[in-house]
């Protein structure tokens, strides 16, 4: 009479123990491929939120119309900001003061001391009126820059490829032909402004002998007030001015990188997918060498599915277990890392879809990787199974 239930539950714990070296190297490399998928999700899940936490929907970005979405490009008049001032309603005013930022915005070679060569950076001219419009920017270290000094984003050195200690404060950075001193540093909740360097507007026309501006950020009581912004650039085609929510701007940022996280997602498939086929291979091997203890377990009145299914839970458990290791690894040298990339600098994130997605990868690799050998395994009469070597 055949025996119906399952097999012990201990029985494909024990096994994994049995053969100590095999099983580590498997799991080692189980938790490789997974980390490896931590590291991409990491990488797109931090350039979404970096963009996401950017934009701000009371906020309206005025730069020029011919130079598209690219705000470099852009020149408008000096006067353009006192010009909003004067003509939109619903500008937001705090203690006499309104929350219109003229900002100048430029990409150009910086050179800090401890780096061998000049690394691209982003610069932007900026008056004190800026952290009232960028409400997440905090100044964690030193003073607001004075003339001849500049404040540093958390990520700035990343962006140069430069060490932290390079951009310490004190340190001089050299861009444009003149020396700046670091004078502090300043976080934005993660956003892109963290890679830039804040340099006084006044100084920065100075020494690149500009009077103009590249945008005007005009903080508004209300997102619908937004529209008087609008209405404004359409109303003076002569400066020709165009005026776009910051959530909107980003918005389509995130839009622009939508290839670069679908080509993420696909590097995780291939990872998966290459996973899997090691997977595959080392169950081969391992089901192979006990081909006599399967069709014994066969000849004891087993069912070839109770079988199955212990080599299945075997390849889990060592999957989940490899899983665990590679979030833990995430969370302790991947999760906060900075990279560089074209918009400036971002830090890989691994959240609750990084650790969801790495384990649904590590099930994948344990059950699919498990099935084909168990299955070719299990198709050999017992005779010639108890008699294989």
């Amino acid at each position: 009479m055949l025996v119906t239930k399952l097999l012990p539950w201990d029985y494909g714990v024990r096994n994994l123990l049995r053969r100590p070296s095999r099983s580590v190297l498997t799991f080692g490399g189980l938790t490789i491929v997974v980390l490896l998928v931590l590291v991409v999700v990491g990488f797109i899940r931090g350039l979404e939120k970096s963009l996401a936490a950017t934009g701000n929907p009371n906020v309206v970005l005025v730069y020029s119309l011919s130079s598209a979405a690219d705000v470099e490009n852009s020149s408008i008049p000096g006067s353009t900001a006192s010009l909003l001032s004067a003509s939109v309603d619903g500008v937001r005013v705090a203690n006499g003061v309104e929350y219109v930022s003229p900002e100048l915005y430029l990409a150009t070679r910086i050179t800090a001391p401890g780096m061998k060569e000049p690394g691209m950076g982003l610069v932007r001219g900026v008056t004190t009126r800026a952290p009232l419009v960028r409400d997440r920017v905090q100044i964690v270290e030193g003073d607001w820059p004075q003339a001849g000094e500049v404040l540093v984003g958390r990520l700035a050195h990343s962006k140069l490829g430069a060490n932290e200690e390079d951009l310490a404060i004190g340190s001089e950075v050299s861009f444009d032909g003149r020396s700046w001193t670091v004078s502090g540093r300043f976080t934005a909740a993660g956003s892109a402004f963290e890679s830039e360097v804040w340099a006084p507007l006044a100084d920065l026309q100075t020494t690149l002998k500009r009077q103009d501006l590249s945008l005007v950020a005009v903080g508004m009581d209300s997102p619908q007030q937004a529209a008087d912004v609008d209405m404004f650039c359409r109303e003076r085609v002569d400066l020709e001015l165009r005026a776009v929510s910051e959530s909107a701007y980003y918005a389509a940022l995130q839009k622009h990188y939508k290839p670069v996280r679908m080509l993420g997602w696909v590097v995780v498939a291939l990872v998966a997918g290459s996973g899997v086929f090691a997977g595959l291979n080392t169950m081969y091997g391992a089901v192979v060498g006990r081909v006599r203890e399967l069709a014994t377990l066969q000849a004891m009145g087993y069912r070839r599915r109770a079988i199955l299914l212990t080599l299945v839970q075997e390849a889990t458990l060592l999957a989940c277990a490899a899983a665990l290791a590679a979030c833990v690894l995430g969370l302790l040298l991947v999760d906060g890392a900075a990279v560089r990339f074209t918009m400036g600098a971002f830090m890989l994130r691994v959240d609750s879809v990084g650790v969801a997605v790495a384990c649904a990868v590590a099930a994948l690799l344990g059950v699919v990787g498990a099935l084909p050998p168990a299955a070719k395994a299990m198709r050999l009469p017992v005779v010639e199974a108890i008699k294989a070597i």
